[in-house]
């Protein structure tokens, strides 16, 4: 009888050890992240990934499986070969969990841009090496994540032609097609029937001769914009610290259709694998293809929460959970100097919802998170952070209204997104189906409760082309209660027949941002205020009165031009040094 009572506790002894053993190991490697200082990709912690995973040590990308599409480098008898694949022996890659359309039946050839572009999402290699920075930790965003690689033709012979999704929670295209094709549309019909998120890079701009491109400028997809890294011949500081999105090296909206585009931006110059050597890491340089993986990472670690939370996993259901995450993406961006709705001028642009070449701004990981993690709320009173998935009919909700109370509203700012899809055809070649489509509108009220006339509209977002709108604004110091409330469009005066709407929203308040940031005076970001500066913004005032139309930096004391009180407010910063 006693040695039957032991085996139990035994066993109970080891499971508990095992547990502790987990748990040890778990917290140890928390620690490590926090307390190590030289993580690569400095991208990565500038934009908020590496601080998301001290708070969450778990988000590494488990239970989460990528669609990374590639394309070859190589054709014969216009028959791609296998040059599109990542390097899979490097360093940083051996251990990722990779699966290949093709299965390894032909030869392996290696693409450079593929190998750069996964090991900045599923890179781990605690022993990396550079000659110029010494030992570091290299860690993407999603290390223990799945990973299926396609090669971009096959891609659309075998799902996006026959409109059948691949078994996947994100799909990330770090290249583009300056025109909407079947295949783009294809895409978005993708999105729309089955949730699932595409996030592409937009284009490099007008030094790389980009418009912005396909599929990153449709209506469905995630696009990216790119974040330069600021200029330093040092590159321990050129890949730590980050300037503003450039029109010269990120490609900028409207669209053809006029639609905002990219939707976010994010940094792109990252050390990445190298393809020539397992051990060998280079700068990737400002390009979009690099700065999309770090959006495309952040999304799965949103992604692995929602999937682990029941009370969350609303936001990635696979009928318009893509808008959640949309939404929850761009109204947790950073605004950068300069941003504006539509063109920089002063009046606040309530038909253009994004910025043309910020978007909603820089991607914030943490901020993500924290309206992921707030969780859903209906519409009727809610808190001040939060989002939904929710649908306007024209039988019970022809319009939702989400009521908050700030305690402390001046110098306050309050943030609503508003997502939905655009509907194609789910059959060759995906034409889109506008007479399915509407239009939303998103309006904020300050409310007075206990003088219903004192109430007015604060600010609204009223597009005609985007299935975005987007208010970023300073609350009234003189009201504590407000109103979010989206509602069909009447934008031409003549409110039509409407489908039922499904979309995503998110909303939140912060207090007001840095208005004394360097990168408004430091034009060409090199880290002082000189004459260098002033001579960047007498060409950019040249460039004005050539074409009004044009996306112009230097607008320091924001009146639509650039003019005396500029070039002043620039000549009071003179000399001014930044902190790296």
């Amino acid at each position: 009888m006693a040695g039957a009572s032991k085996k139990p506790l035994v066993l109970d002894l080891i499971v508990f050890l095992i547990i502790l053993s987990d748990s040890i190991c778990t917290v140890a490697k928390a620690q490590n992240l926090q307390g190590n200082k030289n993580l690569q990709p400095r991208g990565l912690e500038y934009s908020g990934i590496y601080d998301l995973r001290r708070i969450d040590p778990a988000l590494t990308g488990e239970g989460v499986k990528f669609g990374v599409i590639c394309r070859s480098f190589t054709y014969v008898d216009d028959e791609p070969q296998n040059d599109y694949r990542p390097a899979i022996e490097h360093d940083c890659l051996r251990d990722t969990n990779f699966s290949f359309y093709d299965q390894g039946e032909l030869q392996a050839g290696y693409s450079p841009h593929s190998t750069a572009v996964c090991s900045i999402l599923f890179g781990e290699d605690p022993n990396a090496y550079h000659p110029l920075l010494g030992q570091f930790h290299y860690q993407g965003t999603s290390p223990q994540a799945q990973v299926e690689i396609y090669e971009f033709r096959h891609f659309l012979v075998n799902n996006v032609s026959c409109n059948i999704p691949p078994e996947v929670d994100i799909i990330t295209a770090d290249f583009g097609y300056p025109f909407e094709e079947w295949w783009t549309r294809g895409i978005e019909s993708l999105v729309e029937h089955y949730g699932v998120i595409v996030v592409a890079g937009i284009g490099n701009g007008s030094d790389a001769y980009d418009s912005v491109l396909y599929p990153a400028a449709g209506a469905n997809v995630i696009g990216v914009g790119l974040v330069n890294s600021v200029n330093n011949e040092n590159p321990e500081i050129n890949l730590a610290h980050f300037a503003l999105a450039y029109p010269e090296n990120s490609s900028f909206g409207p669209t053809v259709n006029g639609r905002c585009k990219p939707d976010i931006i994010a940094p792109g110059n990252c050390l990445a694998a190298d393809v020539n050597s397992p051990k060998q890491y280079s700068p990737t340089g400002n390009w979009s293809s690099f700065s999309t993986p770090v959006v495309a990472g952040a999304i799965g670690m949103l992604v692995q929460k929602a999937k682990q939370e029941p009370d969350l996993s609303v936001a990635v259901l696979p009928k318009s959970g893509n808008c959640v995450i949309k939404a929850i993406l761009l109204n947790s961006a950073t605004k950068l100097p300069y941003w504006h709705k539509g063109r920089l001028k002063t009046d606040d642009d309530h038909i253009a919802p994004l910025d043309y070449i910020q978007g909603a701004g820089m991607l914030n990981a943490v901020g993500a998170y924290e309206h992921l993690v707030a969780g859903q709320q209906k519409p009727g009173k809610v808190s001040t952070i939060g989002w939904d998935l929710n649908q306007l009919d024209k039988k019970n909700n022809i319009e939702c209204i989400y009521r908050f109370t700030l305690t402390e509203p001046a110098d306050k700012y309050i943030t609503a997104t508003a997502v939905w899809n655009r509907h194609y055809g789910s059959v060759y070649p995906f034409e889109p189906l506008t007479e399915k489509d509407n239009n939303l509108r998103l309006e904020l009220w300050a409310v007075d409760p206990n003088n219903p006339e004192n109430s007015y509209i604060l600010d609204f977002s009223d597009s005609p082309v985007d299935n975005t709108e987007h208010i970023y604004t300073v609350a009234d110091a003189e009201y504590t209660d407000y109103e979010i409330i989206i509602s069909m469009s009447d934008i031409d005066g003549n409110a039509r027949e409407f489908m039922n709407q499904q979309y995503g929203l998110a909303w939140n308040f912060s207090p007001r941002q840095e208005s004394d940031d360097i990168l408004w005076y430091d034009l060409n970001a090199d880290g002082i205020v000189n004459d260098s500066d002033l001579t960047i913004m007498l060409m950019n005032l040249l460039d004005s009165s050539k074409s009004p139309e044009s996306y112009l930096i230097g607008d320091i004391n924001p009146n639509g031009a650039i003019d005396v009180n500029d070039l002043k407010a620039l000549w009071d910063h003179n000399n001014q040094q930044a902190d790296w």
